[in-house]
């Protein structure tokens, strides 16, 4: 068994982990603004901006991928212009797959976040108001602190979903090793080649891997809740 964890090519797996730890920061920076206003407006337009944000939930990942794989590439104004006077290519490379992942993974961010914001008492709002705070102040003092579950759920869940996102990262990102070919998109491959034996260990260490992630999550989650019922 030691031997055949040695001889894994780990390389897949430090690039997913990578590439869910930058999706990961750069949502929860753009989430967390979204959030809270999607929590707090009662503007018509909101129906609107949530059914946007959780579109990736129920739209097909090849079909997203191709909008994004058309809007990045050079037929595109946005790709011709990055091209042209960057010379930065926004497709089949590691930061294609960063653009792609923070689309796919937006609503894994947003909601857990977003119920968080909506369950705090609106009196200890309307107190750090009155006492002359911000709502800058406000939300990263007194809202923040009030959701460390929400928090905690919303990082964890858009990593792991990041993690073993597949459809979106083939199309916009390809295979390339060591730049793009992420764990999920190995295992994949691993099964065309019907190397079953490789594919069972990597599909295995995701499994291990999900299954802690999401145990740690509920592990959580169920001492908040108790030691709220104690207090």
């Amino acid at each position: 068994m030691l031997d055949i964890l040695q001889n894994i090519n780990y390389t897949p797996f430090i690039l997913s982990f990578k590439l869910a730890g930058l999706t990961t920061l750069i949502l929860f920076i753009l989430a967390l603004p979204l959030s809270w206003y999607l929590s707090q407006t009662h503007s018509k337009i909101k129906p609107v901006l949530e059914a946007i944000t959780a579109l990736p939930i129920v739209l097909p990942p090849s079909v997203l991928g191709f909008y994004i794989l058309y809007t990045l590439s050079y037929n595109s104004s946005i790709g011709a212009f990055f091209h042209e006077y960057f010379g930065i290519d926004l497709v089949f490379n590691f930061h294609s797959l960063v653009i792609a992942s923070c689309f796919y993974s937006l609503p894994f961010m947003v909601q857990p976040l977003q119920s968080g914001f909506e369950s705090i008492n609106k009196n200890m709002l309307e107190a750090s108001y009155i006492s002359g705070k911000s709502k800058i102040v406000t939300i990263l003092k007194v809202a923040i602190p009030n959701i460390k579950p929400a928090l905690l759920t919303a990082i964890i869940v858009t990593f792991s979903h990041t993690v073993g996102e597949f459809g979106v990262v083939l199309m916009v990102g390809g295979s390339i090793p060591g730049e793009t070919k992420v764990a999920s998109v190995a295992i994949y491959e691993m099964v065309e080649i019907m190397d079953y034996s490789s594919a069972h260990i990597y599909s295995g260490l995701m499994l291990i891997m999900s299954f802690l992630t999401l145990l740690s999550v509920y592990i959580f989650n169920h001492k908040q809740k108790f030691s709220g019922f104690i207090k």
